[in-house]
């Protein structure tokens, strides 16, 4: 079943639980977290960067929406990281149900302009649009990009922006970074900070930047309003160096037998997260 996010999470916020945003830049990405969806009964957000969508182009996405449309589980496909109105209108020509524009960057009258636009065409074909206030920082090895210096949401943003552009869901920095994080850092998420954004937010709050951080920050991220947290890093790092482990170990280069074969590992970091964020099971709360 696909949805557009605003009816997606709003099922998760009067449940309580959080859903995965997981980026796919392939076939076999995409499987991962389709079947995995499907075998744990979780919800799931297959999220898209504008480099995934530029790799796979607009024909791959009919077959990607056939296949969500067609499960028993609920889906949404969401841009990730939209820059321009361009981006945002190619991934809803493509059958996205969900995007993301991304003035965070921008100054801050500049991004609720150019937020606002994309949220007065999106709205029209019935497509949820997600913002970002404050930034996200960036590690090693990020498609989404991010900045040096992160700059932390204000709770005054966050009702200001809201109310100015009617986005159905808002991206906030609290601490994390897109990427995986060095050997020996530890992220610190400003949790009190996010309690402020939650009190303050008439719509769903976003975690970008989810993988690698503490377990244990990220189950009171979820109890403290987080419902989409995007992953991307950590299950494809699983998926690529099981695939550079067996291309070594055997020589072999025939694609289309050792993708199955990182598809496990992958989908195990899939499950945990998953696990994390309290969606395994939840797709019953789709159907009441």
């Amino acid at each position: 079943m696909l949805y557009n996010m605003k009816d997606f999470l709003a099922v998760a916020e009067e449940h309580s639980f959080s859903v995965g945003a997981f980026n796919v830049s392939e076939v076999s990405n995409f499987r991962c977290v389709v079947e995995e969806a499907e075998k744990q009964n979780a919800p799931a957000i297959v999220a898209v960067a504008v480099n995934e969508l530029d790799l796979c182009t607009r024909d791959y996405f009919l077959y990607v929406r056939q296949r969500l449309a067609g499960s028993r589980i609920p889906f949404v496909l969401h841009l990730d990281h939209g820059r321009t109105l361009k981006d945002c209108l190619r991934a809803i020509q493509a059958g996205f149900t969900s995007v993301m524009i991304d003035g965070s960057t921008l100054g801050y009258e500049e991004n609720v302009s150019q937020t606002k636009k994309v949220v007065e065409i999106a709205h029209l074909l019935d497509v949820s649009v997600e913002g970002e206030v404050g930034t996200i920082g960036i590690m090693d090895y990020s498609d989404e990009g991010g900045v040096k210096d992160i700059t932390y949401t204000r709770p005054e943003e966050v009702t200001d922006f809201v109310e100015r552009t009617g986005v159905d869901t808002l991206a906030v920095a609290i601490g994390t970074s897109h990427g995986l994080y060095p050997k020996g850092f530890v992220p610190h998420l400003q949790l009190e900070l996010l309690k402020e954004l939650k009190a303050v937010s008439k719509v769903p709050l976003v975690l970008h930047g989810g993988s690698n951080n503490p377990d244990e920050e990220m189950r009171k991220a979820c109890r403290y309003g987080i419902r989409k947290i995007n992953i991307a890093s950590d299950y494809k790092a699983v998926f690529s160096r099981e695939m550079n482990r067996i291309m070594n170990e055997t020589g072999d280069f025939k694609l289309a037998l050792l993708m199955p074969q990182a598809m496990g590992p992958a989908r195990e970091v899939i499950r945990q997260k998953m696990e994390l964020f309290g969606s395994i099971g939840k797709a019953s709360c789709y159907y009441e």
